[in-house]
């Protein structure tokens, strides 16, 4: 009896989502497009040295040999075809979802079968559409080996395969070209700065926590001076890992100076380097080396940030100055656990925030009298409730006592402000939320977060114009990773009845986080406004399939909109496109 013949393959299949809807619209121009887009995908699979094995109807199975060259290919398909759709009518445009997984298969011929290639059709039905997710077979062999980052969606149970297959998401951003993005923004004329991720140079990866937290400590700093531009956390990670070119990053961020620098910690020592860089012509404007005890890492920040703030010739009044040396903590411990606590509340997710609010606890057992770490504790309740992870109402009620009490205590910061409001404004107390915000300080409003927070809040109040113009501030100062400020951009078009450009924001806030679901839900409503009714339902199915539980009397109650007839019109809209 002759044995099978066996190998190891990576697997990429892929199809079309809505293909049904799309040949219904318009049978001959979406047999046209699908010849064309499957020519691109079997290009760029033979581009990654692969082979096309089958391509049924609106399906396309690959094989690899490398786990490497089959996600390349997965995501430089994706650019490509993100592209052409972008030439076409929103009710032709053609989204492919793709899987990949790493198995052992059986070969026949120039045909293949088995479980690995079952498993790659399962996990691609689990995709976005214009996504791409992988099996931890295949995640085992990539991790750290591209440019991507990845999204754990755990342990899921597939039709036919015996056991649940841990499944992965490459996210949004690892599959955008900057290129496709669109133009870059025009220089301001006040002084303006990036900051790249300072490099781990410690050589142990489980050190990347501090050199991100001194990185995102000194943008806080910065953009506490009011006449300095500072562009965003999210949007200057981005670059993280990436050998760049700091004109081109200058041009692409629209601002005159980069800083750029390293980070080694061992031991009860750290040694910082960092340089100043003229954007415009690469020349440096200043460098320096620090080696400095663990115990003085404050003092080193605050003289980072002061050297910067001089050799900008940014000028700066009293009270900013005092703000930039004020430390909330001098304990090194308690930092040390801040630090990983935000290394895990970044990630968002139910998980990681209760990991994250667990380390933020310890912190304030350290020092209870350190603001950053209590403010982010309470930020972890509101989360919670926020994203209706949790039903139960002490939760919210918790986040304002941690809100109230350290306002009592006198020590809040911006941070705080921004907890005890979106508070209020979960609590409903809408005209309180509006007043705090409307007390920070203009020097707060060179923050995205703040801004973004604050179009949030005015959203639910009734102010959707104000909204969109502090959430369109927030996207100049985050402009690569702006998932919330886009919603929010979104939100407030749709409430202002701009449904057309309301459907362009919230599908780009979508592109950059498939899973804020927020999004997903004013999408669909705009989609009924325009009378694209069978658009809204098939986005209604999409995020029904990955949130079976959602109830639209739940967010009904949820929702903090001042006004309820606003609720009551969105609900009405999601269940004539098939909410329940």
């Amino acid at each position: 009896m002759d044995r099978a013949k066996r190998r190891l393959s990576a697997i990429l299949s892929a199809d079309v989502k809505g293909y049904s809807r799309l040949m219904g619209n318009n049978e001959f121009a979406t047999v046209e497009t699908l010849k064309q887009y499957r020519t691109i995908l079997a290009g760029q699979v033979s581009n990654y040295n692969g082979r096309v094995v089958d391509a049924p109807g609106d399906n396309l199975l690959a094989e690899f040999s490398s786990a490497v060259d089959a996600l390349e290919c997965a995501v430089k398909a994706q650019q490509v075809l993100q592209a052409e759709n972008a030439r076409l009518p929103m009710e032709r445009q053609m989204h492919f979802r793709i899987g990949l997984n790493l198995g052992d298969i059986i070969w026949d011929e120039d045909r293949i079968y088995g479980d690995g290639v079952n498993i790659a059709a399962r996990i691609e039905s689990l995709a976005d559409p214009g996504g791409i997710c992988i099996s931890h077979s295949m995640f085992d062999q990539v991790q750290n080996k591209l440019e991507c980052r990845f999204q754990d969606m755990g342990a899921i149970e597939v039709k036919n395969i015996a056991k649940p297959v841990q499944v992965y998401k490459v996210l949004a951003d690892s599959n955008t070209d900057k290129s496709m993005l669109a133009e870059p923004p025009a220089v301001t004329d006040q002084p303006s700065i990036l900051v790249l991720p300072f490099n781990n140079m410690s050589g142990d990866p489980e050190q990347e926590y501090f050199s991100d937290g001194l990185t995102e400590d000194l943008i806080t700093d910065l953009s506490k001076v009011h006449n300095l531009f500072v562009i965003a956390r999210n949007s200057s990670f981005t670059y993280k890992d990436k050998a760049v070119n700091v004109q081109d990053v200058g041009r692409e961020m629209g601002v005159k100076y980069v800083l750029e620098g390293s980070v080694r910690k061992a031991g009860g020592r750290v040694r910082v380097t960092a340089q100043l860089v003229d954007a415009s012509s690469g020349g440096h404007i200043w460098a320096d080396r620090y080696d400095r005890e663990l115990q003085d890492i404050f003092a080193l920040q605050d003289e980072v940030t002061q050297t910067i703030v001089t050799n900008l010739a940014v000028k700066i009044g009293r009270g900013e100055r005092e703000r930039l040396q004020d430390r909330d903590t001098d304990n090194v411990q308690a930092y040390d656990y801040y630090l990983r606590g935000m290394e895990y509340y970044n990630r968002f997710s139910p998980q990681y925030n209760l990991k994250a609010r667990e380390l933020f606890d310890q912190a304030v057992k350290l020092d209870g009298n350190y603001t950053s770490a209590y403010t982010k504790y309470g930020w972890t309740f509101l989360t919670e409730w926020m994203m209706g992870w949790t039903n139960d109402l002490q939760v919210l009620n918790y986040a304002a006592q941690v809100a109230d009490s350290i306002t009592a205590s006198g020590s809040a910061n911006e941070a705080t402000y921004c907890l005890l409001a979106n508070s209020y404004l979960w609590k409903k107390e809408h005209q309180k939320a509006i007043d705090l915000f409307k007390n920070l300080e203009a020097y707060q409003y060179n923050q995205a977060e703040i801004l973004s927070d604050f179009a949030n809040v005015l959203n639910f109040c009734g102010q959707p114009q104000e909204a969109v113009k502090l959430a369109q501030k927030a996207l100049r100062l985050d402009p690569l990773l702006p998932a919330f400020h886009m919603f929010n951009l979104g939100h407030g078009l749709y409430l202002a009845g701009q449904y057309q450009e309301a459907l362009t924001s919230l599908r780009e806030a979508l592109t950059h986080n498939p899973d804020f679901f927020p999004s997903r839900f004013f999408l669909v409503a705009s989609c009924m406004e325009l009378g694209r009714e069978a658009d809204a339902r098939e986005e209604a199915v999409n995020f029904k399939a990955q949130n079976p539980q959602a109830s639209l009397e739940f967010w009904r109650e949820r929702m903090p909109y001042q006004d309820v007839n606003v609720i009551d019109r969105l609900l009405s809209t999601l269940k004539q496109a098939g909410f329940s």
